[in-house]
């Protein structure tokens, strides 16, 4: 049963006041939605992933609740906060299965069909993550309009009302910032 998001985001501004039973009762509400953000992450990712969805949406819950500084605005807020920690967790994932695929102080053995496509896909993630860095640096909102729709699932609606932007807007930054992407990840 999906509940109100005036509900979840009753709770998470009561969290923010200090209410330290939240995070209890905020799980339940939430883990649906965590589980198809994490799904769509999952999706993207090649066979050979190590990485289960359950997995992605629990480590990403651990990392929420330890933001116990942040503010929570919105429903919205909280779930583009989750997007971009099981982004990073990805991320890091990859680059923890790079650095042992150059040795990493593991025992050697020779590489499979499989293990190479693991390893392909954790240069695709880095260098994914590598451009969405770079835009950021050049235009903050539209790698955090990429993030939120690619990565977080976000409707043009929903990304608009987590930026606090129109609609049109998050429509012409998503093109650019699509093409931009595309553009930065092809040339090498």
């Amino acid at each position: 049963m999906t509940r109100p998001s005036h509900q979840v985001t009753k709770l998470l501004k009561d969290w923010g006041a200090g209410d330290e039973s939240v995070p209890d009762e905020l799980m339940p509400l939430v883990y649906d939605e965590l589980r198809r953000l994490a799904h769509q992450y999952m999706r993207r990712e090649k066979p050979g992933h190590t990485l289960q969805t359950s997995a992605l949406v629990n480590e990403a819950y651990v990392r929420l609740v330890d933001q116990s500084k942040i503010q929570w605005e919105s429903r919205t807020h909280f779930f583009g906060i989750a997007a971009r920690l099981m982004r990073q967790i990805l991320v890091d994932q990859a680059r923890h299965r790079n650095f042992a695929k150059r040795g990493g102080g593991a025992i050697r053995v020779s590489l499979n069909e499989a293990t190479n496509v693991a390893q392909e896909q954790s240069a695709s993630v880095m260098a994914l993550d590598d451009a969405l860095n770079r835009l950021e640096k050049i235009d903050p909102r539209k790698s955090r309009i990429v993030e939120l729709r690619f990565f977080g699932g976000m409707s043009i609606e929903e990304t608009a009302e987590a930026l606090k932007v129109s609609p049109g807007t998050v429509m012409r930054d998503w093109t650019f910032a699509r093409a931009w992407l595309q553009k930065e990840m092809t040339v090498d």
